[in-house]
Order: C-alpha cells, then sequence, then structure tokens
C-alpha cells in the first residue's frame, strides 16, 4: 500500500496563528477547503482550523471572528502523520483520533495534508466503505 506523500494533496496552505478567523475564512473560500493547517512565526505547526470551528466555537458562542484569531483554535499537540507512513498508519490515526484529515509532517516540516477522500480514491473500491466506517464512528 501507498504510503501518505504519495496520495496526499500537497502545497498545503498555513493560516498565521495570529490570523483573525475572518482571513482564514476568506482564505477557505479561495482555496475551496474546509479546514487549514494553523502555523506559527516559527513555520511549525500549531493545529488545524475547520469551516466549523469558526462556527461552532466561534460565531455560535458570540465570537467575534474579526478579533478572534486561529491560533486560539490551536491549543494542544495537533495530530499529524509522518510523510513515509502507511496509509494504514493513516487509517488507524484518523480513527483514533476521529479526524478526517491529517497535516503531514517531513520532519518539522509541512508538506501537504492527506483527507480521507484522498486514501479513499487511493483504497481498493470494494473497502471504501469499510475505510468511512472506521474513521466515522
Amino acid at each position: 500500500m501507498a504510503t501518505a506523500r504519495e496520495i496526499m494533496t500537497g502545497g498545503a496552505e498555513c493560516v498565521g496563528e495570529k490570523e483573525t478567523l475572518e482571513a482564514a475564512a476568506r482564505k477557505m473560500k479561495e482555496l475551496d477547503v474546509g479546514s487549514l493547517p494553523i502555523c506559527g512565526e516559527d513555520n511549525r505547526l500549531k493545529g488545524m482550523l475547520t469551516d466549523r470551528d469558526i462556527v461552532i466555537k466561534c460565531l455560535a458562542t458570540g465570537g467575534d471572528p474579526r478579533t478572534a484569531t486561529a491560533g486560539e483554535f490551536g491549543e494542544g499537540k495537533p495530530v499529524t502523520i509522518g510523510a513515509d507512513d502507511s496509509i494504514e498508519e493513516a487509517i488507524r490515526t484518523m480513527q483514533d483520533h476521529q479526524v478526517r484529515r491529517l497535516p503531514v509532517i517531513d520532519g518539522h516540516d509541512l508538506v501537504g495534508v492527506l483527507s480521507q477522500a484522498d486514501i479513499a480514491r487511493n483504497y481498493p473500491e470494494d473497502r471504501v466503505g469499510e475505510l468511512v466506517a472506521f474513521i466515522s464512528y
């Protein structure tokens, strides 16, 4: 089976940890994505920000996306996968942490994002339903 590097979506763009959620939302719209890695001033990965985070954690609680920053949502150690890790390892990681997207790291560098859809496109067709069930439950 392939490695994360072979099937990931490369060229992941980050949102800076000090950028506002409004700016992050604009970037998501421009890139037509639902999540962005959060990177610090040191270019290190700090977390992931999803469109759901913006809506549920900020807007729904009365927060202001013009002043709230992406870094406020990047607490804790982000869940990642190594670029040369197997797809099986990526599936286990997604399942263990109940996430559908994993930042792909090579050393300390963010090199892409591996999504459930990336795996599904490269997974045996007769096992895609099983893959979705593994990650979603």
